[in-house]
């Protein structure tokens, strides 16, 4: 019985009408010349052959009695008529908006609607009726679902690399036959047996663990007070966030935007500016955010805070799994000064990477999970309700994760992928996630927000175009190099040796 971690079950009892736990991407597809019929049909035809290499596809949710601890996932065959769907835009939409645009406004009508959980928790949305490209081709969008209970982002990688092929000539992959029973359903007795021996695992593993955990949580306390010292009260990452709209009860309605970058020009400015790449991207948001909030006139004197996720996925792991934590990271939009900001975002990047180093090998994926599904539920129903989200302090303002992602051409069922902007979710509190991605030649930005609080997110996307421009108008720092030094050592006699050798520092 494969039991559903601590952390991927957490994600299904979060779940409500108004917060929808799927993640997934929104991309624009060129068809080959010449394309004939419908590409929904291409689609389905393409993922049934790639199926026996996906098993996060053949899969679905066996629930506990009475809910009483995590579920399980069972074997399923997808009927891919209702997994893989088309969607036909009214006859002439295609002369009334770009095809960004036009599926901007698909992805927010779609993000709300919730995974059915008697299915594998997936789903694609073939866009049909977009404008032809600038070579005169024939263009579809694809909306893909994921329920972020069965992949996070580094797991949705390794599940493209599958589908995904370098040509627009899918390529043969080796399906090797499983020696695994399949499991289509669990009896009672299987399940209590499976939650209990769970139960007992994760309980020896705490016990066992918990003195090492105490001391790297105490070291690890001790040197995010020793960052938040050495980098002043302004620039640290232990702090509350100010409080904005962002920091609102979200409900059922979702509004979507999407922006690119250049990557190879990113990438040059954060070597000319001694930055890394992620520190650019967060450097992106925090202009946007700046530029938008002062548009509406409610840009807090105090730096906003994002909550940046950390992955705790070991290299070449690829299991269909969640495997990460979160971070915090202060944004530097009180600084009007793009030098200032720059440099803050650097030292608070610096500081996070201090104290999470130690911590992402004791932070938890898995736990005890009897009686927990009841607790999580209420706990999440109590909150939307009594909309703490205003009541209480928050810790960050906005959600801002850069997923790695194919720096090459891609092809699906024969389509070249023109761009694959992220769609993610947004909870009580965070009312705005900015998931960003690398592929091919672009940074592709996906922001998805509450519709009552940001229904204008499409001008925040704009804004980060602007910021890029600020970022390229920085003065790049010079290095001087210095000349070499000179020795102004006077001749030691054989009498009088030195009595200490000095150091070389």
């Amino acid at each position: 019985m494969q039991q559903l971690s601590g952390l991927d079950a957490t994600f299904l009892y979060l779940e409500k009408p108004e917060m929808p736990m799927h993640v997934g991407a929104m991309h624009l597809l060129e068809l080959p010349a010449g394309h004939r019929g419908r590409y929904v049909n291409d689609l389905r035809r393409h993922i049934a052959a790639r199926l026996p290499a996906t098993p996060v596809l053949r899969r679905r949710l066996w629930w506990m009695p009475l809910n009483l601890a995590n579920p399980a996932w069972v074997d399923a065959v997808p009927d891919l008529t209702q997994h893989v769907v088309e969607i036909k835009l009214p006859r002439g939409s295609a002369t009334h908006g770009d095809a960004r645009t036009l599926m901007e406004e698909q992805v927010s009508a779609l993000h709300p609607v919730l995974l059915d959980r008697h299915r594998p928790l997936w789903k694609m949305h073939v866009i049909e009726g977009l404008p032809r490209s600038a070579t005169g081709r024939k263009q579809v969008g694809i909306y893909t679902q994921l329920h972020h209970a069965a992949v996070d982002g580094q797991a949705a990688v390794a599940l493209a690399n599958v589908l995904f092929d370098l040509t627009p000539e899918p390529r043969d992959i080796e399906i090797r036959a499983s020696r695994r029973t399949r499991t289509f359903k669990l009896d009672m007795v299987e399940m209590l047996r499976g939650a209990l021996s769970n139960e007992v695992v994760q309980v020896a593993r705490i016990v066992r663990d918990l003195p090492a955990t105490l001391g790297t949580v105490a070291g690890t306390a001790k040197n995010a007070l020793s960052a938040r010292t050495l980098l002043g009260k302004g620039s640290g990452n232990v702090t509350l966030a100010p409080n904005t709209q962002m920091n609102a009860t979200v409900t059922p309605a979702r509004a979507f935007a999407a922006a690119s970058v250049p990557l190879r020009e990113l990438k040059t400015l954060a070597r000319e500016h001694g930055a890394t790449l992620n520190d650019l991207v967060l450097m992106l948001c925090s202009g946007a955010l700046r530029r938008y909030l002062q548009q509406h006139g409610t840009l807090p004197r105090k730096s906003l805070v994002a909550a940046v996720p950390i992955s705790l996925r070991e290299a070449g792991d690829t299991r269909p799994d969640n495997q990460a934590s979160m971070s915090l990271v202060s944004l530097g939009t009180h600084l009007a000064d793009p030098g200032k900001r720059l440099a803050h975002i650097r030292a608070a990047t610096t500081a996070m990477k201090s104290t999470m180093g130690r911590m992402k090998s004791i932070l938890p994926t898995d736990y005890p999970s009897i009686g927990v599904p009841w607790l999580i539920e209420a706990a999440a129903s109590l909150y939307g309700k009594a909309k703490a989200a205003e009541r209480l302090p928050q810790v960050a303002n906005v959600v801002i994760s850069n997923v790695p992602g194919p720096q090459v051409p891609l092809y699906l069922a024969g389509a070249r992928v023109l761009s694959n902007h992220p769609t993610s979710i947004v909870v009580h509190g965070l009312a705005l996630n900015i998931t960003v991605q690398s592929f091919d030649a672009a940074m592709d930005f996906g922001l998805m927000a509450d519709g009552a609080a940001m229904p204008d997110v499409k001008a925040l996307a704009l804004a980060v175009d602007e910021a890029l421009d600020e970022l390229r108008a920085l003065p790049v720092p010079q290095v001087t190099e210095k000349p070499p030094a000179v020795s102004r050592k006077r001749p030691v006699s054989r009498a009088a040796a030195p009595k200490k050798t000095a150091r070389a520092r």
